[in-house]
């Protein structure tokens, strides 16, 4: 059980790049952010921005090749998982530190029932027999209010509706009673009311166990609803980090603000919606300077050419951006 506000996961300086057949690509570019106990951080960013890269690599599941990690550190309760042995890192992946996947019907095996696949790593990490092992099983499955668990611990995933296959991911996740756990896009392809169902299961859950949790999203209305602290990720990158109410009363990065104002507004029924023009970079030819400035509606000569540093603009809240302050200060 983790101790409230304690400090869990520190990524400093995160590099990781893929080398394929057409070149490197630059994947993840000095990545950086920390999780507490009972607290949640949104990485929030749109398709190929990095944020299932970096979680892949904090949990140590990287493909390798192509994947190769070229620097940084990734620090659990103050110790160096990147240069922790392949078994210390195989204690933390699933007991210390757990994973939701964003498809639970591609995680899950569809040869072995629900309750086999709980039960496998009760057995196998905690020694448990098959008896309390599914005895435990049933016991996750009540815990994520899967109805009827005794019987559906029996049944294949092919059984499980979208909504329940992802409170059985939910449920293996816990198996071990991890400190720390990263859902990545946990309520993709579910329709709003499961949605919010599983986000609320997720905050119950961690709030019972002061868990850490990192909510990997392109949703900025979930990321509205359950989150403490957002990090935006752009171009392997983080461009923004703030918490949730600062943010979005006033975000500090023009690729932030153009996030925001995508979104559909009650008060602007009938407008055209914002959009970013153009499209991310290929991370195989990241542009020189600021990587968002051929899309940004503030750039200027200096972010073709000069990469902005990260700067702080007070209470824990950083932008990297040349003109951080000025973009807080047109928003708020």
């Amino acid at each position: 059980m983790s101790v409230e506000n304690e400090l869990l996961l520190e990524v400093e300086d995160l590099r990781v790049e893929f080398r394929t057949s057409e070149g490197v690509a630059n994947v993840l570019n000095g990545v950086s952010y920390s999780v507490h106990a009972g607290e949640t951080l949104a990485v929030l960013g749109e398709s190929g921005s990095g944020k299932s890269v970096t979680a892949q690599t904090v949990m140590g599941i990287l493909d390798t090749p192509p994947g190769v990690v070229t620097g940084g550190a990734i620090r659990f309760r103050g110790e160096d998982l990147l240069t922790a042995s392949e078994e210390r890192r195989m204690q933390v992946r699933g007991g210390e530190i757990a994973m939701i996947f964003q498809d639970a019907l591609s995680a899950l095996n569809p040869v072995f029932t629900v309750g086999f696949q709980i039960e496998e790593q009760l057995r196998v990490r905690l020694g448990m027999s098959r008896k309390d092992a599914r005895r435990r099983a049933v016991e996750l499955l009540d815990t994520v209010r899967i109805p009827a668990a005794e019987r559906r611990v029996r049944e294949y995933p092919h059984q499980f509706s979208g909504g329940m296959r992802q409170r059985a991911m939910i449920a293996m996740s816990l198996a071990l009673d991890p400190d720390l756990l990263i859902a990545d896009e946990p309520t993709t392809a579910l329709d709003v009311t499961v949605q919010a169902q599983i986000m609320d299961l997720l905050a119950e859950i961690q709030a019972e166990r002061q868990m850490g949790l990192v909510l990997i999203t392109h949703d900025l209305g979930v990321v509205a609803e359950v989150a403490d602290r957002i990090a935006v990720m752009y171009a392997g990158r983080i461009v923004e980090q703030a918490d949730v109410g600062e943010l979005f009363r006033a975000p500090g990065h023009p690729y932030t603000a153009a996030l925001m104002d995508s979104l559909p507004r009650l008060d602007l029924k009938g407008q055209t919606l914002e959009t970013i023009k153009g499209l991310p970079p290929s991370l195989l030819d990241i542009p020189p300077g600021c990587p968002f400035h051929p899309r940004c509606k503030r750039a200027e000569d200096r972010c073709a050419t000069e990469l902005p540093r990260s700067q702080s603009l007070g209470f824990g809240r950083t932008s990297t951006c040349h003109f951080a302050e000025e973009v807080v200060n047109s928003r708020g």
